[in-house]
């Protein structure tokens, strides 16, 4: 296999890694603690994870847009160094709110906020292999992550309160800060760290900002939408159907974390369209032929994966698996745009989230739960056509990367 080969194994497999401590920690807790307690860890890990999105787009997605490799250790530096800074500054808020707010809940937000700083500084570790085309340190790194996260918490007592559980899940990550730091090292000595840029008017993760703030919260719409005029059943069956499609979303986070470096270095226009196009169609391909797996499981097997929820769930599979396959075409569309011209993809992310909550709302109106589920389909296919209109669109003079 290729070196690009194995760099993309290394990425995809270092998704799967970062993907399966978010599941098992949640899992775990879930385990160790009672309902309240549950619920309480659930809402911190919630608000944890809107502050991870948002240092992602504001510092991560803009670290692995850096071409010119003379500057990369300087940037992967400055990177980490305003992570820790802001994280810092994050935490301060979130130990205040804990301090406010009464009970186990209060305990939890002010263990968030002390262990803030080396869970933002780890992830960002990622991106910056990533960057440096050097997925295997960020795998290795990722690696020991997940068993000092899944080890620290499976020897917590039963019933351990949940700031207890939020305290030793971020301080699991130390030894991977560790170890990520010691790889890091060879590509940041004698760099220095400069956080101006991140403070300055104009910086592109503002814009990446805006982004994940208008997906995210066109997501959190269309639940709370759908609630208003649907039956709690309605709701189980939509969440269930993307839960089964969990793998691809591994998939599509590997295209959009570490994607951008080496489409980055396709040879211009030309040349990245035609390895995002062929990545579009084998992430399309590979939708549809997961959502084909899926809807042949027998019965028994699908109950032991959703429960009571899987009959409902099966009947929308082949819209959810459409879903998928075109929400494949379009990550790569999207990856394309950021590559060539990152400040296209704002007015593509917000006209078209804010559409598929209106397909979602409107399918259901007209035909259940099924038509909200080919309202979402239908949503990411005209995303997807957008995007690669927008890409088609392009002047290639402009699209001459930086070597």
């Amino acid at each position: 296999m290729s070196r690009r080969g194995l760099a993309a194994v290394a990425s995809v497999l270092d998704q799967a890694a970062s993907s399966a401590t978010n599941i098992l920690v949640l899992v775990l807790a879930a385990r160790l603690s009672t309902a309240a307690g549950f619920a309480d860890f659930s809402m911190v890990y919630v608000a944890f994870s809107v502050l991870l999105g948002l240092n992602i787009a504001y510092v991560g997605q803009t670290v692995v847009l850096e071409k010119d490799g003379a500057r990369l250790g300087g940037v992967c530096r400055s990177a980490l160094a305003f992570t820790a800074a802001a994280s810092a500054v994050a935490g301060a808020g979130l130990a205040v709110v804990g301090l406010v707010l009464p009970g186990a809940g209060g305990w939890a937000f002010l263990a968030l906020g002390l262990v803030l700083p080396p869970v933002l500084v780890q992830d960002g570790l990622r991106y910056c292999f990533s960057a440096l085309r050097r997925p295997e340190r960020a795998l290795a790194a990722d690696a020991l992550r997940l068993a000092c996260g899944v080890a620290a918490l499976a020897v917590q007592p039963q019933g351990a309160a949940p700031g207890r559980l939020v305290l030793v899940w971020g301080l699991s990550a130390v030894p991977a800060i560790a170890l990520g730091l010691v790889l890091l090292r060879p590509y940041t000595a004698g760099a220095r760290a400069e956080l101006g840029p991140y403070l300055r008017r104009g910086h592109l993760g503002q814009r990446f900002v805006v982004e994940f703030a208008v997906g995210n919260g066109s997501s959190q719409l269309a639940v709370l939408g759908l609630g208003v005029f649907a039956t709690p059943l309605a709701v189980g069956a939509l969440r269930g159907a993307t839960t089964v499609f969990g793998p691809l979303n591994v998939l599509f986070n590997s295209a959009n974390a570490f994607g951008p470096p080496v489409v980055g270095r396709a040879g211009g226009k030309r040349g990245v369209v035609r390895l995002t196009a062929a990545m579009g169609a084998a992430l399309a391909v590979v939708g549809g032929t997961w959502a084909a797996v899926l809807y042949a499981l027998p019965a028994g097997a699908g109950r032991a994966l959703l429960g009571d929820t899987w009959e409902a769930v099966t009947a929308l599979l082949p819209a959810t698996g459409a879903q998928y396959a075109v929400m494949g075409l379009g990550t790569c569309a999207l990856l394309t745009l950021r590559v060539l011209a990152p400040k296209a993809t704002l007015s593509l992310q917000l006209a078209f989230s804010l559409l598929s909550v209106a397909f979602l709302l409107g399918g259901y109106a007209l035909c259940g739960v099924g038509g909200a589920a080919w309202g979402l389909a239908l949503g990411s296919a005209l995303k997807a056509a957008a995007a690669w209109t927008r890409v088609a669109r392009l002047p290639a003079p402009a699209q001459q990367p930086a070597v």
